[in-house]
């Protein structure tokens, strides 16, 4: 057996802020649409009236799932720890927090609650007696650019290990598996001023990064964020202070940056260092990982028609050909949820230029399906 298909209602967060597609609209869409999907995923504070959205919705969300076919595969969660004024959340209240979804969850009928990335493991196990008792196991997204094989995933590994649970696992989502910068991103870049040869600096450099065959050491993800490089790329721009183990690499990204751009600005330089934002996990991790996974997010940022091959689809940046060969090798049977991502990349222009999320979901899916084993 392959994998099961659902989505992320995250994918349709633009529709949803532009009332075009109203709740029962998403979960139909899913249910009616495309080709045997069912798995429906959402975030709690985006979908529902969190935190507690009452009886009625509750029969309400019943009736929908039976009349369009679709299951509650995942119910994610944030954890908000700034959300008092008097103080930061302690590692015991965002367990609290956590132990309510896990409730909420529970009553809604769904399988796996996923938790953020940066969720500390002290967390998990401190809600997992609960987790337990509801039957609910909790994963924990392994998020680009964090690698497979990294701390986040090890002392998950470690917790089943040591616990013998089998309400612990991991999320992986699929923007790990990212080959190149999404060409969507660079577009938009270009549009805020970006010379097309920084884009292409950028793509050149992912590629030697990801081979081995850099021209600096590659930045260690697992212990850096995104958003934290980012920023700091940002402070290197601007003489800030920059931690002292990323300097170098910094440094890399403007020597590289200026072999290849005439008079690069700093908006230049941002670009080449979206290189430095990928895991280059290797995809062959999901086979020997395929039993410790609740279930997966298929992060796309644009599907374009594969060349001289009319119907099918593909997103460049991301090696789904990789991933999901490796998941069916390992004997995943879970759900690879669909979650678009790149709706973002065009909210600089005008309402008629913005991308359709229904036309780029009903596309994943078609790959999805396609790459499917009987």
């Amino acid at each position: 057996m392959s994998y099961r298909r659902g989505v992320s209602l995250y994918s349709y967060q633009q529709s949803q802020f532009f009332k075009e597609l109203t709740l029962e609209d998403q979960v139909r869409e899913v249910g009616t649409n495309l080709g045997g999907a069912d798995g429906i995923e959402l975030i709690d504070e985006m979908s529902l009236r969190y935190p507690d959205p009452g009886e009625d919705f509750v029969r309400q969300w019943f009736t929908w799932m039976e009349t369009y076919g679709t299951r509650p595969v995942a119910m994610d969660v944030g954890m908000d720890v700034l959300q008092f004024r008097d103080h930061v959340m302690s590692l015991e209240e965002c367990a609290d927090r956590l132990r309510s979804d896990l409730r909420l969850a529970k009553r809604l009928g769904f399988q796996n609650v996923r938790v953020l990335s940066t969720t500390p493991i002290e967390v998990m196990l401190s809600a997992l007696p609960l987790a337990e008792e509801l039957d609910i196991p909790l994963g924990k997204e392994i998020h680009q650019p964090m690698p497979l094989d990294g701390p986040q995933v090890t002392e998950i590994l470690e917790a089943i290990d040591k616990t013998g649970t089998r309400h612990l696992g991991i999320v992986p989502d699929f923007g790990i598996f990212q080959t190149r910068p999404s060409e969507v991103l660079l577009a938009w870049y270009e549009r805020q001023g970006a010379q097309p040869a920084a884009s292409e600096a950028s793509v050149e450099l992912t590629e030697l990064l990801g081979s081995g065959a850099g021209p600096f050491t590659a930045v260690d993800t697992s212990i850096h964020t995104a958003g934290n490089l980012r920023s700091g790329f940002r402070q290197h721009l601007t003489g800030g202070e920059t931690e002292p183990a990323l300097t170098d690499t910094f440094a890399g990204v403007q020597r590289f940056a200026d072999e290849r751009i005439e008079n690069p600005t700093d908006l230049d330089y941002t670009v080449v260092a979206e290189a430095l934002m990928f895991s280059f996990t290797p995809t062959d991790l999901l086979r020997e990982l395929a039993d410790r996974i609740t279930h997966c997010h298929g992060k796309f940022y644009n599907m374009t028609e594969i060349p001289g091959r009319p119907g099918e689809y593909q997103d460049i940046s991301i090696d789904y050909d990789g991933a999901l060969a490796a998941l069916q090798d390992g004997g995943f049977t879970g759900y690879v949820n669909t979650e678009y991502e790149g709706q973002r990349y065009f909210q600089d222009r005008g309402v008629e230029d913005l991308m359709s999320e229904v036309d780029q979901v009903r596309r994943h899916q078609e790959m999805l399906k396609r790459l499917a084993r009987a």
